[in-house]
């Protein structure tokens, strides 16, 4: 057993989706998944295991941040020998060229944190998605028939900040977008040679202080939670 998670050896299946919420995490296995078995409620983040379309997939929450999501990815990966993991999160856009609602696939994290280079001795502040599952998230989308937008996107420590404007390492790689999970999970992955991917959903433009409202939250995460569930069947 892990500290942090209380599932039993074989009850974590070796794709886990994984978004921060630990309610969003129930509503994925409440509303897509079958012969769902809750495998662990610590701290209330919740664990569920279940079939999709006859393949075993679980779904967890990370909590929020680097700190919290270093620590469920890295006992997926090792206690539980999970091989994929895929983030659903959302974010903030930088630029208007994003619209509410927009997809996005993250093709690299910028972070301003040491997580990385203290954590597994990983320089530089830019770390790519790791393994196979951005690429079948893409080739997925397009089955689909849904656009889904590759980025670079910023992974901040900070949610609430004194300085307005747009952040120096976001500008410094063009990022297209803002959220605090993904930096984490991909320097897991590099340093244990796993998959790991994030899709988002822009939930706000930071710019106009567009955001989509409370009612329209579960439609909009809709299309993100089936992509990745679709997804996770290539594996």
């Amino acid at each position: 057993m892990s500290v942090h998670i209380a599932a039993k050896k074989g009850e974590i299946a070796k794709t886990v989706l994984l978004p921060g919420d630990p309610l969003r995490a129930k509503y994925i296995a409440d509303h897509f998944l079958e012969e769902v078995k809750l495998v662990s409620q610590t701290r209330n983040i919740y664990y569920f295991t279940g079939k999709y379309k006859g393949k075993e997939i679980s779904v967890g929450a990370s909590g929020m941040g680097i700190p919290s999501i270093g620590i469920y990815s890295y006992e997926l990966f090792t206690e539980f020998e999970v091989d994929t993991i895929i983030r659903i999160g959302t974010c903030g856009a930088y630029t208007t060229d994003l619209k509410l609602f927009d997809l996005l696939n993250v093709e690299f994290s910028a972070s301003e944190s040491t997580y990385a280079k203290f954590a597994w001795g990983i320089e530089g502040d830019l770390i790519s998605h790791q393994g196979s599952a951005f690429g079948l998230i893409n080739e997925t989308a397009k089955s689909l028939d849904l656009e889904i937008k590759p980025t670079y996107i910023h992974t901040s420590d900070i949610f609430y900040r004194k300085e307005e404007g747009l952040p120096e390492i976001a500008s410094k790689y063009n990022c297209s977008a803002v959220e605090m999970e993904a930096f984490a999970l991909f320097a897991n992955a590099q340093y244990l040679e796993k998959n790991a991917a994030t899709i988002l959903t822009v939930s706000d433009i930071i710019p106009t202080r567009e955001q989509i409202s409370a009612d329209q939250r579960e439609k909009a995460l809709k299309t993100m939670i089936e992509l990745a569930l679709e997804t996770a069947l290539k594996f």
